[in-house]
């Protein structure tokens, strides 16, 4: 007996959607009636993509609008499937199609909740991050697991690198778990049974990005490695010019004393020793217009 085939509302946007739909779209059991993107970007790619495999592209301001729901009953899907989609969904959206709605979250449920998840994990200094995908309710990343899978992260990891995994990984798991509703399989965990609590991490925005020297080296290692490139690179200044740090190196057995925070207390080809709350790091890649010389101290910009 052939596999059924089952119909998706995609809910999408970004690299995260790019990698996931070209994995659905070479499953013979599965097809995405509509794309919905999000309403305040542009998505070109995912668009192009709809354009090429004549799947209707739709974008409003909100899922939730009873206008919205009557339009997407006439798709008739099993499930709508969320990938980096930014609106709420509420009861009414969640109920209509027969298999609900799951998401793909790049967070080890049910820590880790919100937004900004890569960033957060490294400057928390993790061993590891989580990749789950979900049910939605009515809560903000509180639904039901559906699958988890765990990634190691060491020292050579950076926002870069955790991102490569997650695009991929999130796309293959979402995948699977479709492969599971197919065959009626989905066995649920609750989040409650692995933590009551858990936790929800804020929105990184603008400022985030400015470096505490007072911190401590391992502090200050983290935070440069989890806002790299492609994110916005932690920022600090020298006589009222900025400076853009991407890439540092913990010093082995930098000796602990008291000093200058922020002080440039040695040189080592191009790159700068600088002393921090505790030790000293070395930072090995950052963007300035203008010499930087032993016993500047960089700043917090103003």
């Amino acid at each position: 007996m052939s596999e059924k085939t089952i119909s998706i509302g995609y809910f999408a946007d970004g690299p995260w959607a790019h990698e996931a739909f070209n994995l659905i779209s070479a499953e013979p059991s599965m097809q995405i009636k509509f794309i919905c993107l999000r309403y305040n970007s542009e998505d070109n790619i995912l668009s192009g993509l709809a354009e090429k495999y004549n799947i209707p592209c739709l974008k409003v301001p909100n899922i939730n609008d009873s206008k919205f729901l009557e339009q997407v009953k006439t798709y008739d899907c099993d499930i709508f499937v969320s990938m980096s989609f930014d609106q709420i969904f509420k009861k009414e959206i969640i109920n209509l199609p027969p298999g609900k709605v799951i998401n793909c979250h790049a967070g080890k449920l049910p820590f880790y909740r919100g937004r900004n998840i890569l960033n957060w994990v490294l400057i928390n200094d993790e061993k590891e991050f989580g990749i789950t995908v979900h049910y939605v309710d009515e809560g903000i990343d509180t639904g039901d697991i559906i699958l988890q899978k765990v990634f190691p992260i060491c020292d050579d990891d950076s926002y870069k690198t955790l991102l490569t995994t997650a695009y991929k990984a999130c796309a293959e798991l979402l995948v699977e778990s479709l492969r599971l509703y197919i065959r009626e399989d989905i066995k649920v965990t609750k989040q409650s049974d692995i933590h009551p609590v858990g936790f929800y991490c804020g929105k990184r925005g603008e400022g985030d990005e400015l470096l505490n020297w007072e911190l401590n080296s391992r502090d200050i290692f983290n935070f440069i490695r989890a806002i790299c490139e492609p994110g916005p690179m932690a920022r600090s200044s020298l006589k009222g010019e900025e400076i853009k740090i991407n890439k540092c190196e913990l010093i082995r057995d930098a000796v602990n004393y008291r000093c200058i925070p922020g002080q440039v207390v040695g040189r080592s080809g191009k790159s700068l020793i600088v002393k921090t709350g505790d030790s000293t790091i070395k930072i090995v890649e950052y963007y300035y217009d203008g010499s930087i010389r032993v016993g500047d101290r960089l700043g917090t910009i103003l």
